[in-house]
């Protein structure tokens, strides 16, 4: 028989540890992304002018010999190197920025879901680094060849460094996040919030939805919003794809497992 005042619940002092002790463990894993991101972006500061003249250099191989880019603010030419550098050394931290997170999450999950999580983790990496680089090699000089021959002749192209960097870097994260479609369509599936079949009954919606995603994410022109559209699309198709295999697995699994 229970006295008043007694209580079969634990102190309130051994409640608060567990979540004290995910405090200071999440707390040191964001000290240790955020000094990782420091030490890249402090090796690459002295490479800062150089880093930006490589993101610059799709636009300046269109322009005529002699030409250059202007600032027009008085702190843009160090502001601009000094913001392309720090995000630059996020980009190459990524990786060790997303363990951590694993690393405080993992021990939460299940086998399976640790299984499953640390390929998607990876792809989403590489996926985001793949669009990166399909903006610098293949879109900017598309994009830039279009832009400096359809203006007039007696206009001179001259680029303020802070607007470019502005531009670039936008379509960076844009192409980065457009092409983690396949995992977005994976997962939604994995999940069971949808099925193959009703996502590809939905395709001519999914194609019209990338060209609307393409004009509100690249600048108003048909060429860049095509370039980013189309290539969503077809990573829409892989996710279904991927989709498809896994559907086929689990039932392959689950015929195995129905046998005696």
């Amino acid at each position: 028989m229970s006295t008043p005042g007694d209580s079969r619940e634990p102190p309130q002092d051994q409640q608060q540890a567990p979540l004290i002790e995910h405090l200071i463990e999440l707390r040191m894993r964001l000290v240790r992304a955020v000094a990782v991101v420091l030490v890249v972006f402090l090796g690459l500061y002295a490479f800062a002018n150089d880093i930006y003249s490589f993101v610059a250099e799709p636009l300046m191989a269109l322009l005529p010999p002699g030409s250059q880019m202007i600032a027009t603010e008085v702190a843009s030419p160090f502001l601009a190197p000094f913001k392309l550098t720090l995000v630059v050394a996020v980009f190459i931290a990524i990786p060790f920025v997303l363990h951590q997170a694993w690393a405080f999450i993992a021990p939460g999950l299940y086998d399976n879901e640790k299984a499953l999580a640390v390929p998607i983790l990876v792809s989403s990496i590489a996926l985001f680094y793949a669009g990166a680089a399909f903006a610098y090699y293949v879109v900017f000089p598309l994009l830039f060849a279009f832009f400096t021959q359809t203006g007039p002749e007696n206009v001179a192209v001259m680029t303020d460094i802070n607007q470019y960097l502005n531009f670039v870097l936008k379509l960076f994260f844009a192409f980065g996040l457009a092409f983690e479609i396949p995992i977005a369509t994976f997962l939604l599936i994995l999940s069971g919030a949808t099925s193959v079949e009703s996502l590809s009954k939905k395709r001519p919606y999914i194609f019209l939805g990338c060209f609307v995603v393409g004009m509100l994410l690249t600048p108003p022109d048909v060429v860049s919003q095509s370039l980013l559209a189309l290539p969503m699309y077809l990573l829409y198709e892989v996710g279904l794809l991927f989709g498809r295999l896994v559907r086929k697995k689990r039932e392959e699994r689950e015929v195995e497992e129905q046998d005696p």
